[in-house]
Formats: structure tokens, sequence, C-alpha cells
């Protein structure tokens, strides 16, 4: 996870990327406080509880859509804090009556606004991040590699959200399945190795790397769609199958060349690379 905070009217607005889902993830507490237009945290916090049982009392399924995430507090520590996607914040925004209500439904909406036109347009999100790639120092080979499997793994998560699997924890999860199946290591081990800490693992992946994460995301799709894989448990199987089949041609192709397709080569400035080694292990 990532932490970006953003302003609103003068307001900090805590939030957190995560690469795994793409999404981002807003302090609830921090939305209310701007909606009930509080000075005081603690009001809004206590505001936040209250509307909590009330919606959990109407089964309102927002309160299930946030989850607990490490943010920093007032005091620099990382404290557990509840959590919202865009478009669940969106609904939330309907339940406390504020004249705050549009200014922060229109900005909510604004953080998505790429997205939604990337979505309509999809050369535009290809066309961005080549230009990134390629100021970044990207071989052309590196970047059509990079782009083909963004494609396979946006196919992938079109179908997880067509069969019932809920973007956020339950995506990272079958995306570390997945991984682990393939490579041999979860996801933050691997971001481990190569010395990555928010960075996105496949901005850092070789071309071998990212071939193989496709083949098994490929193969998970299409025994997914085999089996019409429905909701978590028979999408875990899949995931599973699918990794695996690119974790025995990974075994092969090292065992012809004698090399590890799993390397510790990122694309970190130089500058960067030595600050990661020469800071403490926590």
């Amino acid at each position: 996870m990532k932490i970006l905070p953003a302003e609103f009217e003068g307001h900090t607005i805590r939030r957190s990327y995560d690469e795994a889902t793409e999404l981002w993830w807003f302090s609830v507490v921090d939305v209310v406080q701007v909606l009930t237009q509080q000075t005081d945290d603690l009001i809004a916090r206590k505001y936040w509880n209250q509307l909590k049982r009330r919606l959990s009392m109407e089964g309102s399924e927002l309160v299930t859509n946030c989850h607990q995430l490490k943010m920093p507090a007032a005091d620099g520590k990382q404290r557990l804090t509840d959590a919202a996607t865009a478009q669940t914040l969106l609904r939330l925004v309907q339940s406390v009556p504020s004249p705050k209500a549009e200014p922060i439904k229109l900005w909510l909406a604004k953080v998505g606004y790429e997205r939604m036109q990337e979505m309509a347009d999809p050369a535009l999100s290809l066309d961005r991040a080549r230009q990134i790639w390629q100021q970044h120092g990207r071989s052309d080979k590196w970047i059509q590699q990079r782009m083909t499997g963004q494609e396979t793994r946006n196919k992938l998560t079109d179908f997880w959200r067509g069969h019932e699997i809920k973007e956020g924890q339950e995506f990272a999860m079958l995306t570390n399945i997945i991984h682990q199946e393939w490579s041999g290591l979860k996801v933050q081990d691997h971001k481990a190795i190569k010395g990555l800490q928010n960075q996105n693992l496949r901005d850092h992946m070789s071309e071998a790397e990212l071939i193989f994460t496709a083949l098994a995301e490929l193969s998970t799709r299409q025994i997914a769609e085999k089996n019409d894989a429905i909701g978590l448990p028979e999408n875990k199987a899949a995931a599973k199958a699918g990794g695996r089949i690119a974790g025995s041609a990974r075994k092969a192709l090292e065992d012809q060349t004698g090399k590890s397709v799993v390397t510790d080569a990122n694309y970190l400035p130089p500058n960067r690379i030595k600050t990661l080694k020469k800071a403490p292990k926590p």
C-alpha cells in the first residue's frame, strides 16, 4: 500500500493506493470530518461510529465494504482506520446531510477521472504508460511485453468482477496465489528481493518475469472460464492451477539454462538503490 495524502479545501484526507488491485482507499473519518465540518477529529470519529451502528442496523453493505488499513495518525504513528474506495464513499456521502456533500462527491469522482477516460478510450491508458516507460529508459521490447501482460491482467480481473469476486482484498488474495504458484514467492517477498517498497512490482520485472506472470494469469483465466468458476473458493482453485502451469514452465526453463527466472534486478535510480541498501532492518 502506498500512502499519498490529498487535499480538499484545506483538509488533509488520507488515502492509500493498492497496487495489486489498482484501487484508492480513503480514510472514512477524514471524509466524515469534512462533511460534518468539524475541526475536532474526535467528534468526527464519534459521528462515524454512530453512523456505522445505524447503517449496520439497517442492513447496509456500506459498512462491510469498509476495511481497516494502517494510516499515519496525528501522533505520526501508523494506526488502523476505516477506509473505503471512492465508489463506496460516494454512496456513504448520501447518508450524511451536509452542504459539503456535492463538493466532496465531485472531488472523489475527479480522483477516478483519468481512469474513466481510459475506460472510455483504452488507447489513452496505453499511450500514457508507454510515454512514462520510455522516459524511464525501458526498451521497446520490454514495453511491449509489459503492455501485453497488462492486457492479460485486465481480462482476468474483468472475469473476476463478473463472477462474484470482490475488488480489494479478494483480488489481492487471488493475485498472491497465482504469483506464489508460478514464482515460489509471495508478492511482498518478490518485492523485497528487488529492494522495492511502494513501487509497482511489474514495473521492475525482467522480460522473463513478465512473460511468466502473463502465462500464469492467462492460464488462470482460461481454467476459470472452462469451469465457470464463481466465488472465491472456485477461483482460488483456478488460481492455483493456472499459477502451477507457469511454475512448471519456469522450472523447466531454469533446468535448461541454469539461471533463475526470478531476479533481484530492478529499475530503481542508483541513488534510490543505495538508500534502500543502507536503510536499517525493521
